[in-house]
Parts: C-alpha cells; sequence; structure tokens
C-alpha cells in the first residue's frame, strides 16, 4: 500500500523553511560572531544587557528571511550555504532536517562551527 503525503500550505513550508535557516545556520553563526566581539573587546553591542540575545536573535530572524529568498536569485554565490530540501513542500519537518544532516557538507559545517565556538569560548573565558 503506497501513501502519497500531499503538500503543505505555502505559509506553513515558509514558517518551517525560515525556522530551520535562522536556527542551524543563523543562531550558530551569530553566535560565534558575538564571542568574537566579546573576545576583541568590541561591545557596544553586546556589553549591554540582553545586547548579545537582543543581536543573536535579530540577526538569526534576518538570516532566516534573507537565505532563502536570496539564494534563489543568486544560486551560485549561495551555493555553500543554502539547503533546497528545506523549501521542499513535499518532506515532513523532521525528513528536512534528516536529510540535511544526511549531506557531507554538513558533517564538515557543524564540526567547524563546533570548534570555532570551543576556541572562541575559551578566548572569552580567559578574559577576566
Amino acid at each position: 500500500m503506497t501513501a502519497l503525503t500531499a503538500p503543505k500550505f505555502a505559509a506553513h513550508n515558509r514558517l518551517e523553511c525560515f525556522a530551520l535557516y535562522a536556527v542551524f545556520q543563523g543562531v550558530p553563526l551569530y553566535s560565534s560572531v558575538v564571542l568574537m566581539m566579546k573576545l576583541v573587546a568590541a561591545s557596544a553591542i553586546v556589553s549591554e544587557r540582553y545586547g548579545a540575545t537582543i543581536f543573536i536573535v535579530l540577526a538569526a530572524t534576518f538570516h532566516g528571511l534573507m537565505t532563502p529568498w536570496l539564494a534563489a536569485k543568486f544560486p551560485r554565490a549561495f551555493r555553500h550555504n543554502s539547503a533546497p530540501m528545506f523549501g521542499d513542500a513535499t518532506l515532513s519537518f523532521t525528513e528536512k532536517v534528516s536529510r540535511w544532516l544526511a549531506e557531507p557538507k554538513t558533517a564538515v559545517e557543524l564540526l567547524t562551527n563546533v570548534l570555532l565556538m570551543s576556541v572562541l569560548a575559551i578566548g572569552v573565558a580567559s578574559i577576566r
């Protein structure tokens, strides 16, 4: 017995695509940026109360909104940052994540983010 999955509503699929880009690509990237700004004492943004959190949320939101649109317009420029399966309306949320994790470049990207954030965290922790 073959089951066919109905495509999701466009708004629901766009929300999933936005969330996946923002959480899986935006948050690690901008968390590293905040750690780097703390390390070099560029504290105009991150020294305020909740300033780092607000920066990460706003930047990841902008990243999640703009990346799918820019990747569609400029595929060659965004070939390393785009994940076309995030916008596939025929896949469920968990299938999108599973397919993204199954790609070889994703493992390298995640490992790079973990190593970079670890080194930056050590640097920031050793300042005081």
